[in-house]
């Protein structure tokens, strides 16, 4: 036993350290800096940070918060973000492993057997989802922006991660990722679906198709630093005609999706297509595939009507995306499902600033990290639920 207790102060400790790396994500990312280079620096007086004063949680307490050069406050970010990472590893390890908030399919053995057993793929996509979108939600508070940078590798990881895991030993780890083996339409409009989203990025890149809220060259060149509040500085548009925009790019995707879907239920395809989404590689490549494009799709469908009725944006593009990174990790039922969830704690936010009269508004980022992290968390419950009072 007390070798779990090791491993459990390890895993704290080990998040600590990425949360140490994502202050730096947080920071230089948006800015369009090296994440590596140059070393780290105390912001004020941009003295390099000694190694003995770069330790995670423990330096900024002992420092009490400030440069020992120029004594000038760090922000308490650093130690909040580092604390908030620490407690996710370790806390997601406890609901998986130790509690079973989370079935892994390994029940009756201990959590270190159940993680190397094969929970250890799981437990890593998840955290590196949770870790990301932390940044991405940090990100998004203090500048109304989401790196696309950060959804496309959550975006990478699950997709790798659900065709890996048919190759882990131990077929526990099968039903953890999306899948889509019994369910031949999805798989097809997941496939159509990218193929039609293939064409379109071919035509953005090369002009055919127009990005919507296009800016020119001196607003991309503005310093980032200066822009706390988006809305302040962004240049005037039609909203209508901009989304329009999006609905043409998304033409393509649609007709690729339809088009997948008629072939595949032809007499001489159907059988043929069944047999090869049962590869479990396939399988899980599609399945991912699948909830990529379910999370792309309920966020940009509300962001399109919503611009459409109101002629002012609905959402931006990076909770497109980051709900997409979500779908790919997850699944499209659980995205889907996310989505529905994050408006409840939207509410508690509202109430909290009604209670308080703070009135400051904060992009949707952190409520959808939110609900995603709530359907990983309670997973199984409300699999007995959906079960039990609704059939499926």
């Amino acid at each position: 036993m007390a070798v779990e207790w090791i491993w459990l102060v390890f895993i704290f400790a080990f998040g600590a350290c990425v949360g140490s790396f994502l202050n730096v994500v947080i920071y230089r990312l948006p800015r369009e800096k090296s994440l590596v280079s140059p070393p780290s620096a105390c912001p004020a007086c941009n003295t390099p940070i000694r190694f003995y004063n770069n330790i995670p949680l423990f330096s900024w307490l002992i420092l009490r918060g400030k440069c020992p050069d120029c004594k000038e406050p760090i922000s308490y970010r650093y130690f909040l973000v580092e604390l908030l990472t620490a407690a996710l590893f370790g806390g997601i390890y406890l609901c998986f492993f130790w509690f079973g908030l989370r079935d892994v399919g390994m029940s009756g053995q201990s959590p270190m057997q159940q993680f190397f057993g094969g929970g250890w793929l799981f437990y890593g996509v998840t955290m590196t989802l949770s870790a990301v979108f932390l940044a991405a939600s940090a990100i998004d508070l203090e500048l109304f922006i989401i790196p696309l940078e950060l959804c496309w590798f959550v975006t990478l990881v699950g997709l790798v991660g659900s065709a890996a895991a048919r190759f882990v030993p131990g077929t526990e780890a099968i039903d953890l990722f999306p899948d889509v083996a019994e369910s031949p339409k999805t798989a097809a409009v997941a496939l159509g679906g990218t193929i039609g989203l293939i064409i379109s990025l071919i035509g953005l890149f090369t002009g055919l198709i127009k990005p919507s809220y296009e800016m020119d060259e001196q607003e991309e060149s503005d310093d980032i630093d200066s822009v706390k509040h988006a809305g302040n500085n962004e240049p005037e548009y039609n909203d209508r005609h901009e989304v329009l925009k999006e609905i043409v790019f998304l033409v393509p995707v649609i007709i690729g999706a339809g088009v997948a879907l008629k072939i595949t239920q032809l007499p001489s395809v159907s059988e043929k297509w069944v047999s090869f989404i049962e590869f479990p590689v396939i399988s899980g490549l599609l399945g991912s595939l699948a909830g990529y494009m379910a999370g792309c799709a309920v966020v940009w469908a509300t962001r399109i009507f919503g611009t459409l009725a109101f002629n002012k944006e609905a959402m931006g593009l990076g909770d497109v995306h980051l709900m997409g990174a979500a779908g790919a990790v997850i699944g499209a039922k659980w995205v889907v499902l996310a989505f529905f969830l994050a408006p409840f704690f939207g509410i508690l936010w509202a109430l909290y600033q009604a209670i308080f009269k703070k009135m400051r508004q904060i992009p949707y980022g952190p409520f959808l990290f939110l609900g995603v992290f709530a359907v990983i968390i309670f997973h199984d419950w409300i699999q007995n639920v959906l079960t039990n009072y609704y059939g499926f």
